[in-house]
């Protein structure tokens, strides 16, 4: 039964927390996982629920579904934060789990919010009770689980992902804020333009804690006119939701560094300066932009056009000398440098083969006619000066002579390309009689 007290504090609540989803039917979004017939859904049905990983962004619903478990279940419900629990509160948790499992035949769910933020020892401490049954776990993170979190307790749970909501499933969430008397601003006189539900839905960028908080600010501080109506408008909307925020969190960073790699690798312009203004906007360092950057002149483009490496360091040094915001252009100019050259990955295929061959070992003596001679009396230790051709007395400043190590005599590491500048390297390769397969 709720007292005077609790029910005051419910009203006190934020308009997100009141809000929050109570069943599976007004759950939200994520129908992918607790659509009906889904296995997620069942499993909460059933109230067969195993340990389990909710991954996702803010505000898509991980903590409002383990709420939801915790109403529909017959099992005991705990919930921890990783930030501010320790060992200690693991062996409470599991100890009262234990008793209860004993005495009454009650399971116990354990939601562990922020749960990447468990040590190796706070994860290995649960490990036992998860492995006989006697916790249920179900973590709740923001960050990948198979980069963030201890290998044990990843594998011992079923993972699921929440994807971010969409505008209309944020658009909702706001049109049950506003027509539920009970919990929302059902018993308010309130109008919403439809524009302004659309801005504070596409600001929100799929989170709906954020939008149910700009509308709750927005309905809180405005006026009601003559008639008693709170007007919210594309004004208000405006002033009550801020711009729109990327959280890049460790996960994030690596996923949206690898599509910006994979455009400049896919020679699609747009779409590298798209992730590359979003890397930004995120705070991310541009220095490790600029070396993604440089790293890609070589990897991708190489010899088919040389100046693309002068571009990306061009564009580090000049972010170097004039920082932000106007090396945002330098930066941008090498982008579309690198993606619209001509492509070629002979220069990280040469690398990667000859490197294989020197990690085998087996070296032998350097060739004599190739050894150090700038020293008197090297002939005494085996090196023959005179044996060795220079190039630059003979015509075209070139002569076929042999400089491989003898253990890989006759091996190709850089085979050039038919891209770019690498065709008229063919060329000048061919006229030495050096014959190069298709590149």
């Amino acid at each position: 039964m709720q007292d005077l007290f609790s029910a005051q504090d419910a009203a006190l609540s934020p308009l997100a927390d009141r809000m929050r989803p109570r069943t599976l039917d007004e759950f939200i979004g994520q129908r992918h996982i607790v659509g009906p017939g889904r296995l997620l859904r069942r499993a909460i049905e059933a109230d067969r629920m195993t340990s389990s990983i909710f991954y996702g962004p803010p505000g898509c619903g991980k903590t409002t579904l383990a709420s939801i478990i915790a109403n529909t279940t017959h099992s005991a419900f705990v919930q921890l934060n990783a930030v501010t629990s320790g060992v200690a509160d693991v062996r409470k948790v599991i100890k009262e789990a234990q008793d209860r499992r004993a005495l009454y035949g009650q399971a116990t769910y354990l939601l562990l919010d922020e749960c990447h933020r468990w040590s190796k020892s706070q994860s290995d401490s649960i490990l036992p009770a998860i492995e006989r049954g006697v916790v249920r776990f179900i973590g709740s993170t923001t960050e990948n689980p198979l980069v963030a979190m201890t290998p044990a307790i990843v594998s011992r749970c079923r993972i699921f992902q929440f994807e971010p909501l969409t505008e209309a499933d944020v658009l909702l969430a706001m049109e049950r804020a506003l027509s539920d008397g009970e919990r929302g601003f059902g018993g308010r006189n309130v109008k919403l333009d439809p524009d302004a539900a659309r801005h504070i839905a596409r600001i929100a960028n799929g989170d709906v804690r954020s939008a149910l908080g700009a509308l709750e600010l927005a309905v809180l501080t405005t006026d009601p006119d003559d008639s008693g109506a709170i007007h919210v408008t594309l004004a208000v909307a405006e002033e009550s939701i801020q711009k729109p925020v990327i959280r890049c969190d460790e996960s994030l960073y690596y996923d949206m560094l690898s599509a910006f790699c994979k455009s400049l690798r896919g020679s699609d312009a747009d779409a590298a300066l798209a992730w590359f203004a979003r890397l930004l906007y995120a705070g991310v360092d541009p220095r490790l932009i600029a070396r993604r950057i440089i790293a890609h002149a070589s990897e991708d483009v190489g010899l088919a056009n040389p100046t693309a490496m002068l571009q990306a360091v061009a564009a580090a040094q000049a972010l170097e000398m004039v920082g932000l915001p106007e090396a945002r252009l330098s930066l941008a100019q090498a982008i579309i440098a690198v993606c619209e050259s001509p492509k070629s990955n002979s220069v990280v295929m040469a690398l990667d083969a000859c490197v294989a061959d020197a990690e085998k070992g087996g070296f032998g003596p350097v060739p004599a006619y190739l050894r150090d001679t700038h020293y008197s009396g090297n002939e005494r230790v085996g090196a023959k000066g005179d044996a060795y051709k220079y190039p630059h007395d003979y015509p075209g400043h070139y002569v076929q002579q042999e400089y491989m190590p003898p253990e890989v005599k006759g091996r190709r590491y850089y085979i050039p390309s038919d891209q770019g500048q690498e065709l008229k390297l063919r060329e000048r390769r061919r006229a030495r009689g050096v014959i190069d397969p298709s590149g």
